[in-house]
């Protein structure tokens, strides 16, 4: 099959891989999107936006078109505790139009980032492709192989962006250590109920543990009943029984739907919370984003929004770098963006870190202490600035409109 020659290899069409290869385009850079799955119609579950991430996607204007496939309003975040509400934030608080939260199935909007990158001819998607090895010359990363069911494939990149996720081949192809932090005591067992909307998400500490919800599109609630962090197998021996029983204990105005919907434990989805971090995210030619890059857990629906931004702050060095340079892109050109992004990081993991801890540690001290931080976050100033971080991100991060081209 014919080679490709490009500017920029993405492996992995996700919301960060998707996002770049969209501000690329628009910037006049060739791209080529390398990804494993043939198609969109899987199961995802990071799936809310925080405001800050809904300004940058509506920016980039793709917002509309992802709404439009459907989505859900999400106003408030509440957390309880049995049947005191210890926490009640109303997003709505917040500057309009962004003065929300948007559960928006991962589907749509990568079906909308798609579709604005197909109007590009110089944008090429290999569906069903998976890398096989990087190539590499005197050390630099210039492109990659692939093998996908209709042959294998070489393309030719003066960069190589690894978008590909928590478990990332590219990161394991290009021999960048990642190193695993287990600071978060659960792990998630997610699935889905129909239900009315509640425009709620909420942590409840209920009898069975504690539990998130919120509405997902369409007519669902998405539910994570979240347990001890490697337990799965203990409490999968248990049996879907003790599952179901404990859930629908957290979650009573469920229960019925839920002892009718969950029938094995093969209609529960494990996500196994951690964090981590790639020990560097450039090297000659080569650039990790997202989760192959940084990991996080499910506490603040951080991910697509850091996928996004990723994707935000890397568009302006790397424009800059295949401008400035003629062969592969240098790592001390793509260097700006982990010394601009890691902060931001760091900062992020510590928040989720101190938000685990707040709202899942058991034990006496946990329950006396709990409804005070709670007060705190919701009444002090230093809370509002917390919450505005966690909206936000941060707020320097903006889409550079002045180097597109079209």
């Amino acid at each position: 099959m014919t080679d490709i020659r490009t500017d920029v290899c993405v492996v992995g069409g996700g919301p960060a891989g998707l996002t770049l290869a969209l501000l690329l385009l628009r910037s006049g850079v060739r791209v080529t999107v390398v990804e494993k799955a043939r198609g969109l119609d899987r199961e995802y579950r990071g799936e809310i936006l925080q405001p800050g991430g809904l300004a940058l996607l509506d920016r980039l204007g793709v917002l509309r078109d992802a709404r439009d496939r459907g989505a859900c309003e999400l106003t408030r975040f509440r957390l309880t505790d049995s049947r005191r509400v210890l926490m009640d934030f109303d997003y709505r608080r917040l500057p309009a139009p962004y003065d929300h939260l948007l559960s928006l199935p991962q589907r749509h909007l990568l079906q909308a980032l798609l579709s604005r990158c197909e109007r590009f001819e110089e944008f090429r998607h290999l569906p069903g492709h998976g890398v096989a090895r990087l190539l590499e010359d005197g050390g630099a990363v210039r492109g990659v192989t692939t093998k996908g069911r209709d042959g294998a494939r070489t393309v030719t990149a003066r960069v190589v962006v690894g978008a590909d996720g928590r478990y990332s081949k590219t990161r394991t192809l290009a021999g960048i250590a990642h190193r695993r932090h287990d600071v978060f005591d659960m792990d998630v067992l997610w699935f889905k109920l129909s239900a009315d909307p509640t425009g709620v998400v909420r942590i409840h500490r209920g009898a069975g543990g504690p539990v998130i919800a919120y509405d997902s599109h369409p007519g669902s609630v998405q539910i994570g009943w979240t347990l001890p962090h490697h337990s799965y197998r203990e409490t999968a021996a248990r049996g879907i029984e003790h599952v179901r029983e404990q859930v629908a204990r957290s979650l009573p105005e469920y229960a019925d739907r839920i002892r009718a919907s969950v029938g094995a434990l093969t209609d529960l989805t494990l996500l196994d919370v951690f964090a981590a971090r790639a020990e560097r995210w450039v090297r000659d030619g080569l650039v990790l984003i997202g989760d192959a890059a940084h990991t996080h857990s499910p506490l603040g629906a951080q991910g697509i929004n850091l996928a996004v931004q990723d994707a935000v702050v890397l568009h302006p060095v790397l424009v800059d770098a295949l401008r400035r340079s003629t062969g592969a892109v240098g790592a001390d050109l793509l260097a700006a963006y982990e010394r601009e992004r890691a902060a931001d990081i760091d900062a992020v993991m510590r928040l989720q870190v101190m938000q685990s801890k707040g709202m899942f540690a058991e034990g006496r001290l946990a329950a006396t202490v709990r409804p005070r931080i709670a007060k705190a976050v919701s009444r002090t100033p230093l809370g509002r600035r917390i919450t505005r971080r966690i909206a936000y991100g941060n707020p320097a991060i903006q889409v550079r409109e002045d180097l597109f081209t079209t």
